[in-house]
């Protein structure tokens, strides 16, 4: 069993997104560009979702994408672990008009009762939790049977260039983008490579994955088993 101080640490891998770091974060994912990318992200992912599903967003940060959902008629739920990103996020999805419920919390402990999601996501940051572990058994416990989780993070293996037309995309003003290229950079050091997700893959009470990657991006989609 992790004590409590472990269960803690899931989150201080890296800067911690509170106050001027997490408005900065909010500022830079809120372009014109990226905004478009969540709405067509909200439209893949919930494809298959049926009418009235619920949906968590692991680390929302500033909460576009979950607001994207929100938009399409689906139960939208937000938990992260900065309180900075929880009042913007709230405020965001006032602003839009949809409901959308963000929390505070840690994923390695949730707040949630058994199988009360049709789809957890959870974007660009699983390579900050010091415990995946628990952060993935966490995401497991919460799905109903059936249900899918969608992790989508930064590649190990992310070429230089792939990170250059990545930021190249994002509409940037030239200190913004050198400063996002810097932390692209530093972040890859601790991402996960698609055979180290693999291997937390069969760790987990999922015990496997699917992998795809594309650009700077890797995937890992993982199934809850159906209830025999």
């Amino acid at each position: 069993m992790q004590t409590t101080t472990e269960t803690r640490r899931w989150r201080l891998k890296g800067p911690e997104m509170e106050g001027p770091v997490a408005r900065w974060y909010a500022r830079i994912r809120g372009s014109e560009s990226q905004l478009a990318t969540y709405r067509k992200q909200a439209l893949e992912l919930s494809a298959r979702l049926p009418k009235g599903a619920r949906v968590l967003e692991v680390a929302p940060g500033p909460g576009y994408l979950a607001i994207e959902i929100a938009r399409l008629g689906y139960q939208v739920t937000g938990l992260d672990i900065s309180r900075t990103f929880t009042e913007i996020s709230t405020a965001n999805a006032s602003k839009a008009g949809v409901g959308v419920d963000f929390r505070q919390g840690d994923v390695a402990h949730m707040p949630f009762e058994n199988g009360t999601f049709d789809l957890v996501v959870c974007q660009a940051a699983l390579k900050n939790f010091t415990l995946p572990r628990s952060a993935l058994a966490e995401i497991h416990r919460v799905l109903r049977a059936g249900g899918s989780a969608v992790i989508q993070d930064m590649s190990k293996d992310a070429t230089h260039a792939a990170i250059d037309r990545e930021v190249g995309g994002m509409e940037l003003g030239a200190f913004t983008s050198f400063t996002t290229r810097a932390t692209l950079e530093m972040l890859k050091r601790r991402a996960y490579a698609p055979a180290e997700l693999e291997r937390l893959a069969r760790l987990s009470p999922f015990h496997t994955c699917v992998i795809a990657t594309n650009g700077i991006e890797v995937e890992m989609r993982l199934e809850k088993e159906e209830a025999r």
